[in-house]
């Protein structure tokens, strides 16, 4: 060997070789320096991630459902989203299995993070000169950033990211992470999840869906705003077709199912959320302010067709008139449907308002009541005949609606027809007191003059009630007098007690039995509902309140602020509306029950001689026999006809109490004719002095004399 080397030993290094020894040594250092500053730094990362969420107190759209969970309505977050909750058994199996072939096919192995996924982005980066080619996030990344709700389109966003995932992959079993998915995921403005998106798109739950439904809303989390269907529907379309024509390509999706699928029309417009039973659910979530899911004991398909006939009727009557409507199960009480008004937004009529709980005076509506009373206290049977004619009370002299008496009647015919003089003697002998005890007993809050004690007007309205509480007493002589709390699932109930009966089974059967035979609107049918109306003084309230053998129903209508509205009454405004909500029960109806044991099913002439007739107690105070009375004019007044002025005007002449037919006289000289009116009318011949007198059947008469001018 010759030159330099030739004297060089075999075994010497030679210099590259010491360099590539020195080069992997530094190597070495790097790979460690950077490996202790990567574990730093995810160690720095893991110390400032966001605890781990848990489904349970993510704050959501609180959610108000009926009685079998069919959302009634929802309401946005305090940010103001929608943001339903969900978890994967509501979503239709169909969706779940194209998310995930869409967007991670290994989402069931690997532990947050798939690396060949982020390899195959990556090299597509770099060869495509740094444009986005496809994402390598799997779901749990996708998790991560939307609980953030940080950007990850830089190296430190990224890997923050990275981190995250592999934390909720230790935190959370895989069923917990795709429940967060399907709640978080944004669908383009203040939409986020899968319900609610199912819902603003499609109009309904997300348990059901076509391939097209599924595959749109497999795209827009991608790209939420520019792929919006109601702003931006051929790039919705052409993200729709991009996941079908994918999971054809991976085996996913039939071929002809796709191209199906293609042709489907794309929603164009969000849809509003349900708005059923709107004040209730807003009771509900002011009840239970931290609750995600807030079950009612409604039936949201009776709530939807009472709240459409509810709109329907007000807008025939007026458009400044509001109808509520509450139906109850009488076994239970549990309130089937819960009508607060015509309309939440109708502004003519006030439609915020909630008039199922608003006091208002009842009108007739208290008498059954009233005449269940007496028949309990053996004051009465059905076919005990009382006296319809003009009696005084002190000061307060009852009239009846249509100012007619009709002389003789059953207690029977004196309910259906609904007159209000003898209701108002037989509240008089069972005691204003007793009826507000026995109202009381039913669970409702009657609303009394302040400082004042219950007295005779009550019986006619002269107390505050609201719909929802007269119901209450209806369901109760329903179920046999047995009190009937209602509820609708917004508050807990009471624990159970042993409660006092609204009245005996007996008395309650002979008032349900009696209410049958009310005389329907036009579009009713005799006999199958029990039903009584009633009309507020000033025709301010119109009121039909009605049972058959399994549900009971109240309807009021007229104007929330209270203003009159003349010609509105019971019969022609509610009762229509009553009739109607009985026909939409559907599979609710039932037939009235038969009588209870120990009823007396008799005549009049079949009665026992102390119920052939109604006697007051106080037979000095209400008494059948009192002597006629000149009601108007009274004695010794003046009477203006405008004689003097030349007119020629009548005076009418009425007459209370006594025993028709009547003979009525001026000036000792007999008018008319005899007859079985309480009035009559006498034409005088000039102004002056007139004496006016009355004589009844049993010759008992009353003079007057008054001054006409």
């Amino acid at each position: 060997m010759t030159g330099p080397d030739a004297h060089r030993d075999a075994t010497t290094p030679r210099p590259w070789a010491r360099y590539l020894v020195l080069a992997g040594f530094s190597l070495f250092v790097l790979f460690c320096a950077a490996t202790v500053q990567l574990t730093a730094t995810i160690a720095t990362i893991s110390s400032a991630l966001p605890p781990t969420p848990d489904l349970t107190s993510m704050p959501v759209s609180a959610a108000v459902t009926d009685r079998d969970g069919n959302l009634l309505r929802p309401f946005t977050t305090p940010d103001g989203n929608w943001r339903l909750p969900v978890s994967r058994d509501q979503v239709d199996p169909r969706f779940l299995d194209m998310l995930v072939a869409y967007e991670d096919r290994s989402f069931a192995e690997h532990d947050g993070i798939a690396w060949s996924s982020m390899l195959r982005a990556a090299s597509q980066y770099v060869l495509a000169g740094g444009q986005v080619v496809s994402g390598g996030s799997t779901l749990t990344m996708q998790v991560a950033r939307l609980l953030e709700g940080q950007p990850t389109r830089n190296a430190w966003g990224k890997l923050r990211q990275m981190v995250h995932a592999s934390a909720l992959e230790q935190d959370l079993d895989k069923d917990a992470i795709l429940d967060l998915y399907l709640t978080l995921a944004p669908y383009g403005g203040n939409i986020e999840g899968i319900r609610a998106a199912s819902l603003a798109y499609f109009g309904k739950e997300p348990a059901r869906l076509t391939t097209a439904q599924a595959a749109l809303l497999v795209a827009l989390p991608q790209s939420p705003e520019a792929r919006r269907p109601d702003r931006h529907p051929e790039a919705a379309r052409a993200g729709r077709d991009k996941v079908l024509d994918r999971l054809v390509a991976l085996g996913a999706l039939p071929a002809e199912e796709a191209l199906a699928a293609k042709l489907e029309p794309l929603p164009t417009m969000r849809r509003d959320f349900p708005m059923l039973a709107a004040h209730l659910a807003e009771q509900a979530v002011r009840a239970r302010p931290d609750a995600r899911t807030l079950p009612l004991t409604i039936d949201r398909r009776l709530q939807d067709a009472l709240e459409q006939l509810a709109a329907a009727r007000a807008r025939l009557i007026d458009p400044r008139v509001s109808v509520a409507i509450v139906a109850a199960d009488i076994e239970s009480g549990e309130i089937l449907a819960s009508i607060g008004s015509a309309g939440l937004f109708a502004t003519q009529s006030d439609g915020y308002v909630d008039m199922t709980t608003a006091i208002r005076s009842p009108g007739s509506t208290l008498k059954p009541l009233i005449y269940g009373l007496a028949f309990e206290l053996g004051l009465a049977h059905p076919q005990s005949l009382i006296e319809d004619r003009p009696t005084a009370f002190g000061a307060y002299v009852p009239v009846n609606f249509d100012g007619f008496s009709r002389g003789t009647v059953s207690i029977h015919d004196a309910l259906t027809l609904s007159l209000n003089i003898p209701a108002v003697v037989v509240l008089d002998a069972v005691g204003p007191a007793r009826l507000v005890s026995r109202l009381r007993r039913a669970h409702a809050d009657p609303r009394l003059p302040v400082d004042t004690a219950p007295s005779l007007a009550v019986g006619l309205g002269g107390v505050g009630i609201s719909l929802r509480d007269l119901v209450s007493v209806y369901a109760a002589i329903a179920h046999g007098g047995v009190p009937v709390r209602l509820h609708d699932g917004t508050t807990p109930l009471p624990a159970p007690a042993i409660a006092a009966p609204v009245l005996d089974p007996v008395s309650a059967w002979y008032v349900a039995d009696i209410l049958a035979d009310v005389p329907p609107p036009l579009n009713g049918s005799p006999g199958r509902v029990a039903y009584k109306t009633g009309t507020s003084y000033g025709y301010r309230d119109a009121w039909a309140i009605g049972f058959d053998g399994k549900t009971v129903v109240g309807v009021w209508a007229g104007r929330p602020d209270g203003a009159p509205l003349p010609g509105l009454s019971g019969i022609t405004g509610a009762a229509p509306i009553l009739f109607e909500a009985f026909d939409r029960l559907g599979s609710r109806r039932a037939a009235l029950p038969r009588a209870p044991q120990g009823a007396l099913l008799a005549s009049t002439t079949e009665l026992p001689a102390p119920l052939r007739r109604f006697r007051h107690p106080d037979s000095g105070l209400v008494a059948r026999d009192a002597a006629p009375e000149i009601a108007f004019p009274g004695d010794g007044v003046a009477v203006d006809l405008g004689l003097a002025a030349g007119d020629i005007s009548p005076l009418m002449v009425k007459v209370r109490n006594g025993v028709p037919p009547f003979t009525y006289f001026a000036n000792g000289a007999p008018f008319g004719r005899p007859n079985f009116a309480r009035q009559d009318s006498w034409q005088p011949d000039g102004p002056g002095y007139v004496t006016l007198s009355v004589v009844d059947a049993e010759g008992r008469g009353d003079t007057v004399r008054v001054l006409l001018n």
